[in-house]
């Protein structure tokens, strides 16, 4: 089985745009796909974690997507984040996101229940098996406890059609380097990770699912293009310029430094929905300073 990565290298993890009373913002939404876009996205995943799924519910969820479908839907493609800790209600929702014609889902590891890996298994196979359109995995320990382990992620790789890719967010690069190896032709491995993104491609990963493409998509563009081109000098040095951005947008719980990021940028999309909290004084004034020092704010 030879599978063709759809998506593209570079995707930003799309924010949430809020309205002050913490209402979507659906217009700003578009605004902020256009702007992606335009930066260089090659697709977006929208309300992923970074784009506050935890506190975005079913009904805001579809008209997220579909406000994103309007957008930019004929210009890249779109991959609504679906997945839940529930197998069922996953299953109904996927097959119900996949009616608004969107280009993909993505699935994360089941929080909380803690599923053994057979689980993991089914959870994925019962999904995918669902619906047409591909699918990316989403692993990531740090927030879902458990770890899917390489095992796991190659068999649904290998027997599941659809099921063309998986977001990595475990930091094991051991782990990550046999998936890239067993894993049939065409499946990708993104990064999920942003710090991650060089080692993992160097590692013959893809490309990444990225949280500072919402502030920053050229500059996180030109790491990936370099990358591809075989220039891992010039990969380097974007990277490394970059680098302290990328480690002060996660000194808080994500999207909260991201979505304060935009603030300073004039691009305001609003605060976070409780239990976030929004960005400290202390925090935005650390944050403004490590952005005008890579070249991110003037």
């Amino acid at each position: 089985m030879t599978k063709t990565p759809a998506f593209g290298r570079l995707i930003p993890a799309m924010i949430t745009p809020f309205k002050p009373d913490l209402d979507l913002d659906l217009a700003r939404a578009q605004q902020l796909a256009v702007r992606l876009v335009e930066g260089g996205a090659d697709a977006l995943v929208v309300n992923g974690t970074t784009g506050e799924s935890p506190t975005v519910f079913y009904p805001q969820k579809i008209d997220l997507f579909k406000a994103a479908i309007e957008a930019v839907g004929e210009k890249v493609p779109l991959i609504a984040n679906v997945g839940d800790n529930c197998t069922a209600d996953s299953i109904d929702f996927a097959c119900e996101v996949a009616e608004l014609g969107i280009d993909g889902i993505m699935l994360v590891v089941p929080y909380y229940n803690k599923p053994p890996q057979e689980g993991l298994y089914r959870h994925f196979k019962s999904i995918a098996q669902a619906v047409e359109v591909p699918v990316i995995l989403y692993n990531i320990p740090g927030r879902c406890v458990i770890n899917m382990e390489v095992e796991t992620t190659l068999r649904l790789a290998h027997e599941v059609e659809n099921i063309v890719a998986i977001k990595e967010a475990s930091g094991n690069f051991e782990q990550i380097k046999a998936i890239i190896d067993g894993a049939p032709e065409g499946f990708a491995v993104y990064s999920g990770d942003d710090e991650a993104t060089l080692p993992i491609m160097e590692l013959g990963g893809w490309g990444v699912i990225s949280t500072i493409a919402n502030v920053a998509p050229a500059r996180m563009k030109e790491i990936i293009t370099a990358m591809v081109q075989g220039d891992h000098t010039k990969a380097l040095a974007a990277h490394l310029k970059l680098q302290p951005l990328m480690k002060e947008l996660f000194i808080a719980a994500n999207p909260i430094m991201v979505k304060e990021a935009m603030k300073l940028l004039a691009f305001d999309c609003g605060g976070v929905r409780l239990p976030l909290v929004d960005a400290t004084a202390e925090q935005s004034a650390g944050l403004a300073e490590v952005m005008r020092a890579v070249g991110v704010l003037e």
